[in-house]
């Protein structure tokens, strides 16, 4: 089983006032959580801590669960968890008038075994790279993504639209959830990547590609990427986690 050396780093960018991310890093139940808040009166930090405090709260619980076809499978915990935090902001929002609308982007992934398990709700991604490619392991639920998809907009064109910040699933709304789920195979020295879209939205990702194979260890490389951001521009909040795969002999 490969061991996986991990960092994060949230950093509030060259515009906003306050940091409306949140990450975790559960690293002994192999569990890594970035969360992206929005909305509600500026309330997004408090959903987003909202967000990252249940998934690892149900993730942790369901531990040895079991289902109708004996215990519960990562994915299942997985789903389980974003769904339990998708309520925990729901009643928040309830209870508390000033929180209601709030909602929150998510993009975990959970290392189990040979393979890591990723669970997403919005445009907070996840990258590999493997040697020097790097691969998007998650498609945004964004407006222009589907236009893009739909072939209404050039990736150039979504870049620079001004409703590219317009998510169509999160956590806290008025419908249940719906997350994405997928499965990815591991190989030693492979680097896995969750962020927030204060990254993607300041660099392409031919440009994280290139500042990731610069190379350095998971603190060094994160620390690149957040300063690169914030030199071109850091207009939102940048989160980042780095989760390096060694083989059993690596150091």
């Amino acid at each position: 089983m490969p061991a996986v050396e991990a960092f994060g780093l949230s950093d509030v960018g060259r515009v906003r006032s306050r940091n409306e991310d949140s990450y975790a890093l559960v690293e002994e139940q192999g569990l890594f959580v970035v969360a992206d808040g929005m909305g509600g009166h500026g309330n997004g930090d408090v959903a987003s801590q909202i967000a990252v405090g249940a998934i690892v709260e149900k993730y942790r619980q369901s531990a040895g669960e079991v289902g109708s076809d004996g215990e519960l499978a990562v994915a299942e915990r997985l789903q389980s968890a974003f769904a339990h935090a998708h309520e925990r902001i729901r009643e928040a929002g309830d209870r508390d008038g000033a929180l209601r609308g709030m909602g929150t982007t998510v993009i975990a992934i959970v290392i189990d075994g040979e393979a890591a398990i990723i669970g997403h709700v919005g445009d907070s991604r996840a990258y590999a790279l493997r040697g020097s490619t790097l691969t998007q392991l998650t498609e945004d639920h964004s407006w222009v993504h589907e236009q893009v998809a739909a072939g209404h907009l050039s990736v150039a064109q979504a870049r620079d639209h001004p409703f590219k910040s317009v998510v169509t699933r999160a956590l806290g709304g008025e419908q249940a959830v719906e997350v994405d789920l997928r499965r990815v195979r591991l190989q030693p020295g492979d680097l896995l990547v969750l962020c927030s879209d204060g990254l993607t939205t300041m660099l392409t990702d031919e440009e994280i590609g290139r500042l990731l194979s610069a190379g350095g260890g998971v603190e060094e490389r994160s620390t690149r990427l957040v300063a690169a951001a914030n030199e071109r521009g850091g207009a939102d909040n940048i989160t980042v986690i780095l989760l390096a795969v060694r083989g059993e002999g690596d150091d």
